[in-house]
């Protein structure tokens, strides 16, 4: 309950900046002046895909925060066993960081008009992209071969469900990477595909975050972070 509660106030947050941004709490009966004086605001500062990214990534973490409060909620039953997690996921998190750090290359290349370096930027980002996906491939495998079965624990059900989860995003992510990726190498200019890189960079930006949130949760780590809190609270 209470990250569902952190999640809406941030959620709240994100709005009334986004409101702010399009004065839609402006009171245009007070503004005093000529009618020709006033400032026209023919579109949004902000691009409507950005926007349209930025409402798609709020459903994908409250879908998320729900998965990890029903995750809090169920491991305080009795027949809660916690899963190992595989060193694998180590090297996959660092993948992902680098797949996310290249994409920021890819985009500040792109808003300096260098074509060469965002090329290769998007190619590394995208390839890194893929290895994380393999590589959480091989973490499930060697955690069933382990016996750490589906249907064996509910933390197992769990693990496969959010990680399963999870990967499909960035399985999504990709088949959006490569259209940019593809489109670069195939001549288009920066300021082309400038803000397909942008969307590909935030889209990635925030899958790197979800996925630390969930490694954390995974590692017990966030167990002894919300008893932080609680001490605190209390």
């Amino acid at each position: 309950m209470s990250a569902m509660l952190i999640f809406l106030a941030g959620i709240a947050v994100v709005i009334t900046w986004w409101m702010a941004q399009q004065r839609l709490t402006s009171k245009p009966w007070l503004e005093v002046g000529n009618a020709g004086d006033a400032p026209r605001y023919d579109r949004s500062p902000i691009a409507t895909a950005k926007i349209g990214l930025g409402v798609f990534l709020a459903v994908v973490g409250a879908l998320f925060t729900l998965f990890i409060s029903a995750y809090f909620m169920r491991m305080g039953v009795e027949d809660w066993w916690a899963i190992p997690i595989p060193g694998l996921l180590w090297v996959n998190t660092g993948v992902l960081m680098v797949s996310s750090i290249a994409l920021q290359r890819a985009k500040t290349e792109a808003h300096k008009n260098q074509t060469g370096v965002m090329k290769i930027a998007l190619l590394a980002g995208l390839v890194t992209g893929v290895v994380f996906l393999v590589g959480q491939v091989f973490a499930w495998r060697e955690l069933t071969r382990a016996g750490y079965v589906l249907a064996d624990n509910p933390a197992n059900s769990f693990f496969y469900l959010i990680t399963g989860m999870h990967g499909l995003h960035i399985l999504g992510g990709l088949v959006a990477l490569s259209r940019t990726t593809l489109k670069a190498w195939e001549g288009a200019r920066p300021d082309r595909v400038r803000l397909s890189v942008e969307l590909c960079a935030m889209y990635w930006h925030f899958m790197l975050l979800v996925w630390l949130i969930l490694f954390a949760l995974f590692a017990g780590w966030a167990n002894d972070f919300v008893d932080i809190c609680r001490q605190l609270l209390t």
